[in-house]
């Protein structure tokens, strides 16, 4: 008779976390088509949600920019220039609000059963490049009206892609886990989006902060370290083509201020990870 024997080695969660993340894929999967059945299945519009949310993003923001007369570069149609931009900006707002939220939204999952809890902020943000492919079809639409053909550029989209999806999570896990403690942050995630809205290059351009010689250089600094604003000057270099300059310097800023909120997130969260059953 074999004896099945299961030894506990202590801190052996930490000491596989990562492995573990692997190991239960099957979580993930599971978790990230039950949030694609509430989204779309559960509601009363279902996928047409998904198509109003970035045609009225755009179409404001596009007001907005005629409003307050921005900067078109070259030959770029307005509602290009703002598409190209909406296109990132409502996946990143989209899936920072659903990874701030998970930890709290799934409390009943996570004081049932072990598992790496980062599988729940991570699978939201995944399920949202749904929501991304819905706006990169409009966007699709829009330069087929315009005729607008984008040059090779296009190919490197996947990497800005990739680029606002570190962005999401890093900034997503952190307030994920600062919303299991603090409740007051469920109130600040819709004004850290509505106000991110205002000072990322949406409704203008970038060259309407770098160029203006009427803003100092410390806040064209500030803009920089924005993360957004090298995820969408971006998303408008590759799509745009050469209509379209990208500011190495901010560039390359925003950039080390996104994967610096992914290193911060990723090491916060694991961090008080352990608790999150006890307080949430």
């Amino acid at each position: 008779m074999h004896e099945h024997r299961i030894i506990l080695e202590p801190g052996s969660a930490d000491k596989h976390y990562w492995r573990d993340l692997w190991k239960f894929r099957g979580l993930f999967g599971f978790l990230a088509w039950r949030d694609i059945l509430v989204r779309y299945k559960q509601t009363t519009i279902g996928v047409a949600w998904s198509v109003i949310r970035p045609v009225l993003t755009l179409s404001v923001m596009a007001f907005l920019g005629w409003l307050f007369e921005s900067k078109l570069p070259g030959d770029v149609p307005r509602l290009l220039l703002v598409g190209a931009a909406t296109l990132p900006w409502t996946f990143f707002s989209t899936a920072f609000s659903e990874a701030a939220n998970s930890l709290v939204a799934n409390r009943n999952l996570l004081t049932k059963i072990y598992f790496p809890r980062l599988i729940v902020p991570a699978s939201t943000v995944i399920v949202c490049l749904i929501d991304f492919l819905i706006s990169f079809i409009i966007l699709v639409l829009l330069m087929i009206f315009y005729q607008f053909a984008p040059d090779v550029k296009l190919l490197l989209l996947p990497f800005f892609l990739l680029l606002a999806l570190v962005t999401a999570m890093g900034t997503g896990i952190l307030i994920a886990a600062l919303n299991v403690k603090y409740r007051d942050f469920r109130y600040i995630i819709p004004f850290i989006v509505q106000f991110g809205l205002y000072v990322s290059p949406v409704a203008f351009s970038s060259a309407d902060i770098y160029e203006s010689i009427r803003i100092p250089e410390a806040l064209k600094l500030l803009y920089a370290m924005n993360p957004m604003v090298g995820v969408i000057d971006g998303f408008r270099w590759c799509i745009l083509g050469g209509e379209t300059a990208l500011y190495i310097p901010g560039f390359l800023l925003s950039i080390g201020v996104s994967f610096f909120f992914l290193f911060i997130g990723i090491r916060y969260f694991r961090r008080t990870e352990r608790g999150f059953a006890d307080v949430i």
